[in-house]
């Protein structure tokens, strides 16, 4: 699945999630299933914290971590 967002895309299948990020750097964050923590409450977080990696993203909006959630079987905390 993929979602549009203000950044770039976001990309999902149930194993991982692959962020595109748009803009002359051409970033692009993967990681794992197991290793993303999702965080409402407004904050709106996709926050990963791997053997090698740390990283975090904002979202859009709180739909979009709904989305997420659903597809990579993540509880939202």
């Amino acid at each position: 699945m993929v979602l549009n967002t203000s950044f770039g895309k976001i990309i999902l299948t149930p194993y991982e999630i692959v962020i595109r990020i748009q803009g002359e750097q051409h970033v692009t964050l993967q990681a794992q299933a197991d290793a993303i923590e999702l965080i409402g409450q407004g904050a709106n977080v996709v926050m990963v914290n791997g053997s090698e990696s740390k990283w975090s993203l904002k979202l859009d909006n709180p739909e979009q971590l709904t989305v997420i959630s659903e597809q990579l079987g993540c509880d939202i905390r």
